[in-house]
C-alpha cells in the first residue's frame, strides 16, 4: 500500500466537490468554451509569469486575443504566450478525444514542442544535450548520459502509481519528478505543469493553475519534494485544485444554489474565536476549508463552523 501524503480532509472536500461538478454535467458547449478560455489565459499569464515573462494577465489577453504587440515587452514574451496558450489548447484538445491517452515519452517532448515552440526553435521537443544546473535551486539534475533511462524510469513509475496513488498525489509527484530529471534546456517548468494538468483533467478536474503570487511557496515544496518530502507539493497542488473547482462551481450553479459567499481570514476571524494569523495558518496546512484569491486566503462561515465542531470532536475523542 503506497504512503498516503494527501491530507483526509482535504481529499474529502476535494472528491465531494468533484461529484458536485460532474452532476451538473454535461455543461452547456457555451459555457464550457468560455471558461476553457479563461482557465488558459490565466493559467499561460501565470505560468510565464513564474519563468519571467513580462506580460501582465492584461496584456497576455491582449496578444493572444487580440495579436496585439505591447510597446516596451520583449518579442520573446509575447512568443512564449502564443506558445503556452496553444499548447493549452493541444491539450483541451487531447483530453476530448482521446480522454486515456497515457503518458509517453513522445508526449511529454510533443507537449514542450509546442511550450517553446518559437522561442527555442532549435531544441523544442528535444532533451538536453549537455548538463545543467538551476539558478536558485540547491538541486542538480541528473548527468545527461543518464536522461534515456531516467525518463524511461519516471514512464515506468506512472504506470505502476496510475491506479495506487489519488489523481492530485499522483498529478503532484509527476511534476515534481519531470522537473527534478530537468529533460530539456529550457521550459521544464512550464511542460511540467502541463503535464500534470493532463493527469487532472484526465480525471475530470478543471485545469490547474499555479499562482504567480505562490511563486516562492511553490518552489519551497518542490525543493522539500527534492528530499523525499511530497506533502508540501501534493497540498499545494491540492490546494490550487480546490481553488479552480470552487471557481467552477460558483459559475454553473444556478445563483439561488450557489455556495455561500467568501470571506478575507481577516474579516471573517472577527467572529471567530481565532485570530486572523491562526486561521492563515489552518489554511495554509489544509486544516481549513479555504483557497486564495490573488494574495488573499478567502473562506465561508460554514467552514469555520465545520472546523470548530470538528475540532470539538476530537477534543471528546481524547478525554
Amino acid at each position: 500500500m503506497p504512503i498516503s501524503y494527501l491530507n483526509h480532509r482535504i481529499r474529502a472536500r476535494l472528491e465531494s466537490k468533484l461529484n458536485q461538478l460532474n452532476e451538473k454535467r454535461p455543461l452547456p458547449p457555451g459555457v464550457v468554451k468560455k471558461l476553457n478560455e479563461q482557465f488558459a489565459l490565466e493559467m499561460t499569464y501565470n505560468s510565464n509569469a513564474i519563468e519571467g515573462n513580462s506580460l501582465t494577465l492584461k496584456e497576455t489577453a491582449w496578444v493572444i486575443q487580440d495579436g496585439l504587440t505591447i510597446r516596451g515587452k520583449p518579442m520573446k514574451d509575447h512568443l512564449e504566450a502564443i506558445d503556452h496558450f496553444a499548447a493549452l489548447s493541444y491539450l483541451y484538445d487531447l483530453v476530448e478525444h482521446n480522454p486515456h491517452q497515457a503518458i509517453s515519452e513522445v508526449l511529454i517532448r510533443t507537449i514542450h514542442q509546442l511550450v517553446v515552440r518559437e522561442t527555442e526553435q532549435q531544441t523544442a521537443g528535444m532533451y538536453r544535450t549537455g548538463n545543467v544546473m538551476i539558478t536558485g535551486s540547491n538541486h542538480t539534475p541528473p548527468d545527461v548520459s543518464s536522461l534515456p533511462s531516467d525518463m524511461q524510469d519516471l514512464i515506468d513509475w506512472i504506470r505502476s502509481n496510475q491506479k495506487k496513488l489519488h489523481p492530485v498525489e499522483l498529478a503532484a509527484m509527476v511534476h515534481h519528478k519531470l522537473v527534478s530529471i530537468h529533460p530539456f534546456f529550457d521550459g521544464n517548468g512550464r511542460t511540467g505543469r502541463v503535464v500534470m494538468n493532463l493527469l487532472l483533467l484526465q480525471q475530470g478536474y478543471p485545469l490547474v493553475i499555479v499562482l504567480k503570487n505562490d511563486r516562492k511557496k511553490y518552489y519551497e515544496a518542490l525543493s522539500k519534494a527534492d528530499t523525499g518530502e511530497y506533502r508540501s507539493i501534493v497540498r499545494f497542488t491540492a490546494q490550487a485544485v480546490e481553488r479552480s473547482l470552487n471557481v467552477y462551481l460558483k459559475i454553473v450553479s444556478p445563483p439561488s444554489k450557489q455556495s455561500e459567499k467568501y470571506y478575507p481570514l481577516s474579516e471573517i476571524a472577527k467572529n471567530t474565536p481565532y485570530s486572523g494569523e491562526y486561521l492563515n495558518l489552518l489554511a495554509r496546512t489544509g486544516k481549513l476549508e479555504a483557497h486564495k484569491e490573488k494574495r488573499n486566503w478567502v473562506t465561508t462561515q460554514s467552514a469555520i463552523e465545520r472546523y470548530i465542531k470538528e475540532r470539538e470532536r476530537q477534543r471528546k475523542i481524547l478525554r
